[in-house]
């Protein structure tokens, strides 16, 4: 019996932080993302669990999208469709997850069923995406913020191995936080990215490193000997 070969393609898009490029900006992480689904005007669907659903994130969302090829639309669990959680997020060709508390992004996710419906999407090939909360909760482990005043590892969804921290240029505990945490053992090896870069994951493996930023940088940290290195990566400048 031959074996059936899945031509589906998994894919996350990671970023390190920011994201919904300004009016004076090019749209360049947006873009991209839009232009892994494959659809000419794809139907792009922002999940804000993060921030509460806060309604003026899902208008910057808006504002940035909705000048591009795509359908927009959002996801809230504060104000949920009306009819079927999964099958409106499985009638999306990309859904891109915003920033906040990947802790409450989690047990939200949990409570409501998200986080097994995202894995169906996953599993769909619909292209999974998202900055900073958006960015560590598909990892087995991430570096976040979500307890006030430190930060901490988080076992998240492991859809990806290893681990992820974003805003690595961008707050300066970040990095002394990830190598405290590794040197500890409290966390995995993995990835850290700037802010404006993108990891991009197809089935499992990184693929390509792009940034909206000429000198923004992505970072594969782990240990070797007991110490923390870093090595760092040039991510493909879209600009």
């Amino acid at each position: 019996m031959k074996k059936t070969i899945s031509k589906i393609q998994k894919q996350i898009i990671c970023i390190g932080g920011s994201g919904f490029a300004k009016a004076s900006e090019k749209p360049l992480l947006e873009t991209y993302i839009l232009g892994q689904s494959g659809r000419k005007k794809p139907k792009i669907c922002f999940v804000g669990t993060a921030s509460g659903d806060s309604e003026g994130y899902q208008r910057m969302f808006y504002s940035a999208f909705k000048k591009l090829d795509c359908v927009p639309s959002h996801l809230s669990l504060f104000k949920p469709p009306v009819g079927s959680l999964e099958k409106y997020a499985l009638s999306k060709d990309v859904i891109y997850v915003g920033g906040g508390n990947t802790r409450n992004l989690l047990a939200l996710w949990k409570l409501w069923g998200l986080d097994r419906i995202m894995k169906k999407a996953f599993d769909k090939g619909i292209v999974l995406s998202g900055t900073s909360a958006g960015s560590i909760c598909w990892f087995e482990e991430g570096v976040t913020d979500s307890w006030p005043g430190r930060l901490n590892s988080l076992e998240c969804l492991g859809f990806l191995k290893g681990s992820n921290c974003p805003h690595y240029d961008s707050e300066k505990n970040r990095r002394p936080s990830y190598h405290r945490l590794l040197a500890q053992r409290k966390i995995g090896p993995g990835y850290a990215a700037d802010d404006g870069v993108a990891i991009h994951y197809i089935n499992g493996s990184i693929v390509r490193f792009v940034s909206s930023r000429p000198n923004a940088r992505a970072y594969k940290v782990g240990l070797q000997k007991g110490k923390v290195v870093e090595e760092a990566i040039v991510p493909d400048y879209l600009g």
